[in-house]
């Protein structure tokens, strides 16, 4: 399933790396449910979420000039993700 890292920028804690933000991926697999470490952080509560292993193609996250094979793979929580 394609998905887009969402491009958010919030005040407070955030374990979505800048450089994904706003780049379209692959969902890899299902890593299961996790407290959401945004809402924690804040003494908002747990909200369990399921996290996805989401690979991203090199040249989606650095350009063209990313060697044509390279990719990354990174858990996301399901909050910071949306359809691309």
């Amino acid at each position: 399933e394609r998905v887009r890292a969402r491009n958010m920028h919030p005040r407070h804690h955030t374990r979505i790396p800048r450089y994904v933000r706003g780049k379209t991926g692959t969902v890899v697999s299902d890593r299961g449910v996790f407290t959401l470490p945004d809402s924690h952080a804040q003494n908002a509560g747990h909200s369990p979420q399921h996290v996805y292993a989401v690979g991203f193609a090199a040249c989606e996250l650095w350009g063209e000039d990313a060697p044509a094979r390279d990719s990354v793979v990174i858990d996301l929580w399901e909050d910071y993700l949306e359809a691309p």
